[in-house]
C-alpha cells in the first residue's frame, strides 16, 4: 500500500513537470472578414458640345474654306515689279465663319459645321477649264461629293476669290495684305479680304442665288468716299520676308477683325429665310 502511494505521487509529479515545461499554445488572431467590393457602375460618358451640335436635324451645313493660305503681295509702279507669295497660316479663319454664321442665327442649334476631305476643293481654286466650265470644278458638285450622307436642308459654303486692286490692273488673291508705291521711298500697305459666300440647296444640289445682297454689300463698299480704316496697315506690319506673316501677331488679329467685318456684313442676306 505505501509502495502504490509512493509512485502514484512519483508519476503526478512528472506529469506536473512535463506540464510546467510544455509552452503554452498560440491563439491566432481571428481572420477579419473579406469585403467585397461592389463594382463601380461605369459612368456614362459626358456628350461633347461638338456632339450636341451634330445631332438633331441639319438645317443649314457651314462649310469653310478660307483658313489655308495667306497672300503677300507687293507692288510698284508697273506690273513688272509685282510680287507675291502665299504663305500657311493656322489663324483660325474657317473657325471664325462658323462662329459668325452662329452669331447672326443666335446659336441656332440645327447648324452644323461640315467637315470635308483635304484638297476636296483643289478642283475648284485651281480649275483647268478655261473657255468652258468642267462641272466637276463647280461648288455644288464639290459639296455633293462629300455631303451624300450629311442631309443638311442647305449648305453654305465660304471661299475666297481674286479681286482686282482698285485703279490698277493689280489682282489681290484671297485674304492678305499688299504693299504699294515708288521704290522704298513712297509706300502705303492695306489689308483684303476677298471672301465670298454660296448657298447650296440640299436636296437638288443647285446653287440658291443671292443677287440683291452680293449688289448691296459690293455698292455699298464701292461708293465708300474715304479710306477704309479696317484695311489701312501700317507700313511696320507689312511682312518682309513674306514667310514671317504666319508668326506676326499683329497682322493676325488685324486680318481677323477684317474678316469678322465682311462676314458681318454680307451673312445676314443668306441666312434669312425666304
Amino acid at each position: 500500500m505505501i509502495r502504490f502511494a509512493a509512485s502514484a505521487i512519483v508519476l503526478l509529479s512528472s506529469l506536473a513537470l512535463a506540464a510546467a515545461q510544455t509552452p503554452p499554445a498560440t491563439t491566432t488572431p481571428p481572420s477579419k472578414p473579406t469585403v467585397k467590393k461592389s463594382a463601380t457602375k461605369p459612368k456614362a460618358a459626358a456628350v461633347k458640345p461638338a456632339e450636341q451640335m451634330n445631332s438633331g436635324p441639319c438645317r443649314l451645313g457651314v462649310i469653310s474654306v478660307i483658313g489655308e493660305n495667306y497672300s503677300v503681295q507687293k507692288f510698284g509702279v508697273t506690273i513688272f515689279e509685282a510680287e507675291a507669295k502665299e504663305v500657311p497660316i493656322d489663324w483660325g479663319l474657317d473657325d471664325l465663319v462658323f462662329a459668325r454664321v452662329r452669331a447672326a442665327t443666335n446659336n441656332d442649334s440645327s447648324i452644323r459645321r461640315i467637315a470635308y476631305p483635304k484638297g476636296a476643293f483643289d478642283p475648284f481654286y485651281h480649275a483647268k477649264a478655261i473657255f468652258i466650265p468642267d462641272p466637276k470644278e463647280t461648288l455644288p458638285v464639290i459639296v455633293k461629293g462629300f455631303t451624300a450622307n450629311v442631309n443638311c436642308d442647305r449648305y453654305l459654303v465660304a471661299t475666297t476669290y481674286k479681286s482686282k486692286l482698285p485703279n490698277s490692273n493689280m489682282t489681290l488673291n484671297g485674304i492678305g495684305t499688299y504693299n504699294q508705291g515708288l521704290g522704298n521711298i513712297i509706300r502705303h500697305s492695306h489689308l483684303f479680304a476677298n471672301v465670298a459666300i454660296t448657298l447650296i440647296d440640299g436636296r437638288s444640289y443647285e446653287q440658291i442665288k443671292r443677287p440683291l445682297t452680293d449688289i448691296g454689300a459690293n455698292l455699298a463698299a464701292n461708293m465708300r468716299l474715304f479710306e477704309d480704316p479696317i484695311t489701312k496697315l501700317d507700313n511696320s506690319l507689312f511682312p518682309d520676308p513674306p514667310e514671317t506673316a504666319s508668326t506676326n501677331a499683329a497682322l493676325r488679329e488685324r486680318t481677323r477683325a477684317l474678316v469678322v467685318e465682311r462676314l458681318d456684313r454680307n451673312l445676314p442676306g443668306y441666312l434669312k429665310e425666304e
